[in-house]
């Protein structure tokens, strides 16, 4: 009886859409664990139990289920981010607040999405990537810090230095905490906040070095 049950499961048949749904879950799993240039179509076929011609008929090749990871990660933060982004009524540190748990967020919910795209990708995918997805945040919150400057009579010209700034300091961070996971993630942002806020807040208007030169 176990083993008709067994023999059934192993003539069981995927549809095209499950087998590749199955090849990028193994791909984003292998990728995760090993980065790009280790991984194989070889093992990526082991592990879901197909043969090589397989994964080259969903994608082409490994560069190709590279790809299809990354635009997936890349989609799911950018959109975690955006949405936490959109009330533009909402006080701009409430603003960051959210912005700040999200990413985390994503780093706990997606520990292996993430560590894919903070890894050098192959020089061919060069959409897509971990700083280019920095560079949409960075924009976005440009715009916001623009609109605040102005509103305080700062030059709104410094908007996008700033958003770089804190841009950098939370994906930094976010990568530091991917492998302490201490303190929570709801006490890290709002450290990350508290610092960014304040440091905001006591701007000069015309910073210069204290320090001879």
């Amino acid at each position: 009886m176990v083993e008709k049950a067994a023999s059934r499961a192993r003539t069981t048949r995927m549809s095209g859409t499950e087998r590749r749904e199955q090849l990028v879950a193994v791909g984003r799993s292998v990728f995760a664990e090993k980065g790009f240039d280790m991984a194989s179509v070889e093992e990526i076929a082991a592990r879901a139990k197909v043969s090589k011609p397989i994964v080259y008929e969903h994608f082409g090749g490994k560069e190709g289920l590279y790809a299809v990871v990354v635009d997936r990660e890349v989609s799911t933060l950018l959109g975690d981010l955006e949405t936490s982004l959109q009330d533009q009524r909402s006080h701009p540190r409430v603003l960051m607040e959210r912005a700040a748990l999200a990413f985390l967020s994503y780093i706990d919910e997606n520990e292996d999405g993430f560590r894919i795209l903070v890894r050098d990708s192959p020089v061919s995918h060069a959409v897509g990537t971990f700083s280019s997805l920095l560079t949409d945040v960075a924009q976005r919150v440009e715009e916001i810090l623009a609109t605040q400057l102005r509103l305080h009579r700062y030059p709104a010209r410094d908007a996008a230095l700033y958003a770089q700034m804190l841009v950098g300091m939370v994906a930094y961070t976010g990568q530091w905490w991917l492998e302490t996971r201490r303190p929570s993630k709801e006490i890290v942002a709002a450290r990350m906040v508290n610092l960014s806020w304040y440091g905001l807040s006591a701007l000069q208007k015309k910073p210069e070095l204290r320090a001879g030169t």
